[in-house]
């Protein structure tokens, strides 16, 4: 016999997946549109038409905007790859510490590069160019799942940093149980993405409390016990507007970021 918060889990992770699967035709139908107006935009430049592809793409972004809009998710729904992944310049056999200086106090997730090597980079990279600094944490989840998302610039869920990484790790929690699920212990750090296979960007999530999902999300840090302490204050505050997903109550803006050697 199910039990009632088994039953609540169940619904969360439903939920979850759903919103992933709008998020992906959104992305997808964006994909497509853009695709059309670039055909007419190379058409209408070989015209002299310069004025009406302006107002076409302008269309275009206004679209995207509202589509981005239509429900929030605990997974990003980054940018059409823009720019290239950052070439590798980290050791692949050291630890790093992903430290992030907030309002809320220091958030600090050591990082082994050995067992995530491309993500770490990633964020290091990121680090460097201030991408983090003056960034919120978007969005709380108190009920199936456990989690304070960040890393998104835009403060909406939808921003991404114009390329995405592959998945890593993806076995470190164990194997899937019959619910297609793995427990990712609190503490964890792990990359949000689309739902779709090696579409991470910048987005990540911290797990303040032991959470059910699929072993689909690249768990690459580790809270220490002060910074699970804090995360977990934030959560104990709830969400805005009393609901169990969305804006944190207790805001959490990240002042600075750092990705040291250790």
């Amino acid at each position: 016999m199910v039990s009632s918060d088994q039953r609540r889990r169940q619904l969360a992770r439903e939920k979850f997946e759903r919103q992933q699967q709008r998020r992906e035709q959104a992305r997808k139908k964006a994909k497509q549109r853009n695709t059309i107006i670039a055909a007419a935009l190379a058409v209408v430049l070989a015209a002299g038409g310069a004025v009406y592809a302006g107002a076409a793409l302008s269309d275009g972004d206004k679209s995207d905007s509202a589509s981005s809009d239509t429900s929030p998710s605990a997974t990003p729904s980054p940018s059409e790859s823009s720019s290239p992944e950052p070439a590798m310049s980290i050791d692949k056999k050291a630890k790093y510490t992903f430290a992030l200086k907030t309002n809320e106090g220091d958030i600090t997730i050591a990082m082994d590069a050995a067992k995530t090597p491309r993500t770490v980079n990633s964020f290091k990279s990121l680090a460097e160019k201030g991408y983090f600094d003056g960034t919120k944490c978007h969005r709380l989840t108190t009920q199936g799942i456990f989690v304070l998302q960040c890393g998104d610039p835009k403060g909406d869920g939808t921003g991404g940093p114009g390329y995405t990484i592959p998945d890593e790790n993806l076995t470190a929690l164990g194997k899937a149980g019959a619910d297609g699920t793995v427990t990712y212990p609190a503490g964890t750090v792990a990359m949000a993405n689309t739902g779709q296979p090696n579409s991470g960007g910048s987005q990540f999530f911290l797990v303040y409390k032991d959470s059910k999902l699929p072993p689909t999300y690249t768990p690459f840090g580790t809270m220490d016990d002060k910074t699970l302490k804090a995360v977990e204050a934030v959560g104990k505050a709830g969400v805005e507007g009393g609901a169990s997903d969305g804006a944190p109550k207790k805001a959490v803006t990240i002042e600075k970021a750092t990705v040291p050697k250790v």
